[in-house]
């Protein structure tokens, strides 16, 4: 799969099918494919000439603006190490400079990665990409694939900026704080293939002493008091018995630090990368945050690794879980659980990775004897009256248990015990996760609740870990609502199945169904990546009501489990207004009023032959084509006028839809040759009269419903500190929305 916003072709990026987007600079023979990539199985082979530097660069030159900062990374193999560089040149091809990452500490002819990002040089208008190994022998391989050049890329909502996420550009986006040295070092690590975030360079803390040892991330992000917030990194510890730990912080409006969660790794056998993720809800008076990292009692030079240091705003993981991520996932402890009863005792499993559903760690139960134990979360809002659902993932990890009962006890605003729901008991049928729902009325006068979990073993020294609670309250799995006055019908799903596949249809009256368009097309068993889904649904039809059809299927799976929604109406009451859509772009969707409609022509290939002796001719011909017309439409102001503009000047696929009962069907159309003429009257006159030349044309089935993909505006604020510097990036407001950039 091509990486998204690559200036590189495909073939450049993955050498598939070939090694034409690539050409030899110094010390380098032929450039030969290879196979065994990763992007593709292409991949591109460079050999020494002679032994000393090899270099490879593109063929083509990418344009870059001055001031800008840009990215670039590869993985590469070989006997030797290798670094990565952006070529910059003027408007006449000449060079001007290069920005080089750091060499790799060590080669490897396993798969890893090289990058780096710089800004471009004043006076810079095109990129070329650099591929260096410097070899000791004559005609010796390198090899290199999966390369990328363009934009950073970040993690959606990071609150800390690129540079202080990645130190692909410096590591000046750190600070010591205590007996530790700050550096950049490119260690030999091999991420997965689409792991886009993660780069060559990682931040390197190195113990001055003896002792302990700490750097902390420069920025101070804003934060919102009573958000819970989720800092992770990538560490990568020097000796398996290291305590390495991440910690985010919180400051008040003057800086003082006023709160901060730890969480400590536990690394497995191997010292490489680990995830750790700590959270914590911000301070009443918190104003702005920041992570830090150590080595406890660490011995003098050594390293702590870090990579993609990220604090975002705590995800959900069930949607509407009044949780926090802390006592929902486990991984920075035992957060807010206790024992209530029993003989049972709680711990985060250790080490990392050993059991989890969610991160990296979950809860282990564990219990000595043949008995039941009661645990329980801490208390969190409810409201009384509302239908709750409790749920855990549960595995037996040794021993084996009778049964497994999920449940909820209410409490009032006191904290008076208001006693537990019945819950449901469960038996646990192998080793695998399940999911252990149960559900329940909040009672009178209840405003708190818990989440308990009654583990009756059956076994001595038997362990159960527990991972992903929530406790949400229970809405309507499908629902519908139709936003008139923008032509539109959102459709919510809750509680999907994570990696499950899924197809929506729109049902017409007249028992037909279209498939649902989403952001990757169609949605027609697409894969299902949060229990949450949203669909917007701009291709409805007008004034008539519809439903839909939902199929889920596992992966695999011929037959689906399905559910059905209620019925939506989008009404437009004129009748003498239509809309015009893009259905990839459903922000540019506007309606216009009708002056005419077209009368149509529906042409056809067709050849005539005169026969000598005959009095008819002999006509040849294919199949007669769809509706072609113009339509004459009004604008009535210049804000309608620039709008429609806006739609037209993709040359994209539109559909027409007018109300039913004026002669024509809802209609995909392309749109030729646009006339836009005066209306008469004065100048100042807005409105404006249109003939818009359409053609029919086929449902596009691969077209996305463009969107900013989880994009806020606090992603634009961590990047750019005043709205003017929005001006030089982004030519309009949707350019920002969809960060499309110049």
């Amino acid at each position: 799969m091509a990486i998204p916003g690559n200036f590189l072709s495909p073939t450049t990026e993955s050498i598939d099918p070939n090694t034409s987007g690539w050409t030899p600079k110094l010390n380098c023979g032929t450039l030969l494919k290879g196979t065994g990539g990763r992007n593709g199985d292409g991949c591109l082979v460079t050999k020494s000439v002679a032994a000393g530097e090899v270099q490879a660069r593109t063929v083509s030159s990418y344009p870059v603006t001055a001031g800008t900062t840009y990215y670039t990374f590869a993985d590469t193999a070989g006997v030797v190490p290798e670094r990565i560089g952006i070529r910059w040149l003027n408007s006449s091809g000449t060079e001007i400079s290069i920005t080089w990452s750091l060499t790799t500490m060590a080669a490897s002819s396993s798969w890893h990665r090289v990058s780096v990002a710089g800004a471009a040089p004043i006076g810079a208008t095109q990129a070329q990409v650099l591929l260096s190994s410097t070899e000791v022998g004559v005609n010796v391989s390198h090899y290199w694939e999966n390369v990328y050049l363009g934009l950073p890329i970040r993690t959606t909502g990071n609150l800390l900026p690129f540079g202080t996420e990645s130190s692909e550009i410096d590591a000046s986006g750190w600070a010591a704080v205590v007996n530790a040295t700050v550096s950049r070092q490119i260690p030999v690590i091999g991420w997965a293939v689409d792991n886009y975030t993660a780069g060559g360079h990682t931040l390197a803390m190195t113990a001055v002493a003896a002792g302990n040892a700490s750097i902390l991330a420069v920025d101070r992000p804003a934060v919102t008091p009573g958000a819970e917030y989720l800092a992770y990194a990538y560490l990568q510890p020097p000796v398996l018995t290291s305590q390495a730990w991440i910690e985010l912080r919180f400051y008040d409006i003057n800086g003082n630090q006023i709160g901060a969660q730890r969480s400590t790794l536990a690394p497995p056998a191997t010292t490489g990368m680990y995830r750790q993720r700590t959270s914590m809800v911000a301070p009443s008076n918190a104003a702005t945050c920041s992570v830090a990292a150590g080595l406890d009692s660490a011995s003098a030079g050594q390293v702590l690794r870090l990579e993609t240091a990220v604090v975002v705003v705590a995800p959900k993981l069930q949607a509407g879980s009044v949780l926090p991520y802390a006592d929902s996932s486990l991984e920075q402890g035992i957060a807010g659980w206790t024992v209530a009863s029993g003989v049972a005792t709680i711990a985060r499993t250790t080490p990392w990775g050993l059991s989890a559903f969610d991160g990296a760690y979950s809860l282990a139960v564990t219990s000595a004897t043949a008995t039941a134990s009661t645990i329980r979360s801490g208390r969190f809002p409810v409201e009384e009256g509302a239908n709750w659902r409790a749920q855990i993932l549960a595995h037996g990890a040794a021993g084996s248990w009778a049964s497994v009962r999920t449940r909820v006890r209410w409490y009032d605003a006191a904290n008076n015990d208001l006693g537990a729901s019945t819950g449901v008991a469960y038996t646990l049928p192998g080793a695998s996760w399940y999911a252990l729902p149960a559900d329940a009325v909040a009672p009178a006068g209840a405003t708190q609740a818990a989440v308990e979990v009654v583990a009756t073993a059956s076994a001595t020294s038997s362990v159960l870990h527990v991972d992903q609670v929530a406790l949400w309250e229970v809405l309507p799995l499908t629902a519908v609502e139709a936003f008139s006055s923008s032509g539109y019908i959102e459709l919510t799903l809750r509680e999907l199945i994570l990696d499950d596949e899924i197809t929506v249809y729109r049902l017409l009256p007249d028992g037909s169904r279209v498939l649902v368009r989403g952001p990757y097309g169609l949605i027609d068993r697409q894969p299902i990546a949060s229990d949450l889904m949203i669909v917007e649904d701009h291709e409805a039809p007008l004034n008539t009501p519809v439903r839909y059809h939902i199929e889920q299927y596992l992966p695999g799976a011929l037959t689906p489990t399905t559910r059905t929604s209620d019925y939506a109406t989008v009404e437009l009451a004129d009748i003498n207004s239509a809309w015009l859509k893009d259905p990839g772009n459903p922000q540019r969707n506007l309606t216009v009023t009708v002056e005419k409609p077209p009368d149509w022509n529906r042409p056809i290939d067709q050849a005539s032959f005169v026969v000598r002796g005959r009095r008819n001719k002999v006509t040849h011909h294919g199949l007669r084509q769809g509706l072609e017309g113009d339509l004459a439409i009004w604008t009535l102001s210049d804000q309608q006028r620039e709008a429609l503009h806006l739609l037209l000047d993709s040359g994209n696929t539109l559909l027409w839809q007018a109300v039913p009962g004026m002669g024509v069907d809802d209609m995909y159309v392309d749109v030729g040759q646009a006339a836009e003429a005066r209306t008469g009257g004065r100048a100042q006159e807005q409105m404006r009269a249109w003939l818009l030349p359409m053609v029919q044309a086929d449902m596009p089935v691969t077209v996305g419903v463009n969107g900013p993909a989880g994009r806020t505006w606090q992603d634009v604020v961590t990047e750019f500190a005043t709205c003017a510097d929005l001006l030089t990036v982004y030519s309009t407001c949707e350019d920002l929305l969809l960060d499309r950039r110049r």
